[in-house]
């Protein structure tokens, strides 16, 4: 992560994501236990993984997963979602549909959020479900990092769309990037430099993401983009008042950076900053109660961390059903990592408290 701050980061994703897919991009191999076969939904490629019928059963419910990767690397073909998503297809007796959306510097926002939304609709038509045998009453959207980003930012749009027949049952959204508004949340104040996902990295993937320069990133390193004399971001304010909305735990000592003056005009060259649908913890209070129950896993050693919280906070002062479901011991982006030479006890651990929820309660 490192090397690629200092290079920069557009110019080397492309390598990094080639070497990553090349090398370890798998072929839709299905076995006995579980049929995977790549399909094109309104344009976006998926990977669908589908359990066999048992018994009498006549309808499946359904996950639609949405991979991380800071918007920029990764694939739902790569052995860790892969992995994943086989697991959650046989662990829930599921279909799992994986969203292949275009990355980070091929396009940037907002065509990955498009991408996943026309995928996901696409899956909602009742033809298509009844295709697939899923029930159309149990389907989840879920996601991890910049795939929860994608997932909670999917489920708001679909929540105010009100000729759709079928919509989620629940959202799940595993350590989500949901905001960039403010840099110094006392988890990205604690986790400064925390391996993985240091704050520096998370801002130039935001950069690339809402097309941006990296010229700006010490503006939005300081908060200069939210200053109090920024008139565009005032209304946001409230909406993610940390010391509101975090437990005291989360706090710590961490004390607030807001700026008295700043640049006005880094969010007028990069609007996206204040868009919901690539910040979607920026949702008024009506869009958030629309929200179906939710599930939010958080990680202590992660800059995201409240991210998340808040808008499990958020989600249920708006009188959403939520299970925040946090660890004190794990890391940003331990989840994927259950498979040899990285199979983390933290990630088994969070996989496994994931898998629970989405059996309890989808």
């Amino acid at each position: 992560c490192h090397l690629i701050h200092y290079l920069g980061l557009s110019h080397h994703l492309i390598v990094l994501n080639y070497l990553i897919c090349t090398f370890d991009k798998l072929q839709s191999v299905s076995s006995e236990d579980i049929k995977i076969t790549d399909a094109v939904f309104d344009g976006v490629e998926v990977r669908v993984f589908e359990p066999p019928a048992k018994g009498d059963e006549s309808l499946k419910r359904s996950v639609v997963y949405i991979h991380g990767g800071g918007w920029a690397l990764a694939s739902a073909r790569i052995s860790f979602y892969n992995n994943l998503c086989r697991i959650m297809a046989e662990s829930l007796n599921a279909v799992i549909v994986s969203i292949e959306y275009r990355l980070v510097p091929e396009v940037c926002f907002p065509e990955p959020y498009h991408d996943a939304l026309r995928a996901t609709k696409h899956f909602l038509q009742p033809d298509v479900l009844a295709e697939y045998s899923v029930d159309p009453s149990r389907i989840a959207i879920s996601g991890d990092s910049a795939g929860g980003n994608l997932a909670a930012a999917v489920c708001q749009q679909l929540s105010k769309e009100e000729d759709l027949s079928v919509t989620p049952k629940l959202q799940a959204l595993i350590y989500p990037v949901l905001q960039a508004f403010d840099f110094h949340t006392p988890s990205y104040q604690q986790n400064v430099n925390t391996p993985v996902l240091p704050r520096h990295v998370m801002i130039n993937y935001w950069i690339d993401y809402i097309n941006g320069s990296y010229d700006l990133a010490h503006e939005l390193l300081v908060n200069n983009h939210t200053a109090l004399d920024v008139g565009r971001a005032l209304s946001f304010r409230a909406r993610l008042n940390w010391t509101a909305l975090l437990p005291a735990s989360f706090q710590k000592s961490y004390k607030p950076v807001v700026r008295a003056t700043g640049t006005a005009a880094v969010v007028e060259r990069l609007p996206a900053l204040l868009d919901v649908r690539a910040a979607p913890l920026l949702a008024d209070d009506a869009t958030l109660a629309r929200q179906p129950r939710s599930y939010v896993l958080t990680c202590e050693n992660d800059v995201l961390r409240d991210d998340g919280a808040m808008y499990a906070a958020r989600l249920e002062r708006a009188g959403v059903p939520v299970t925040l479901d946090h660890f004190h011991d794990c890391f940003h982006g331990c989840m994927i990592f259950t498979v040899w030479p990285t199979d983390f006890s933290a990630g088994v651990r969070t996989r496994s408290s994931y898998i629970k929820w989405l059996e309890e309660n989808l």
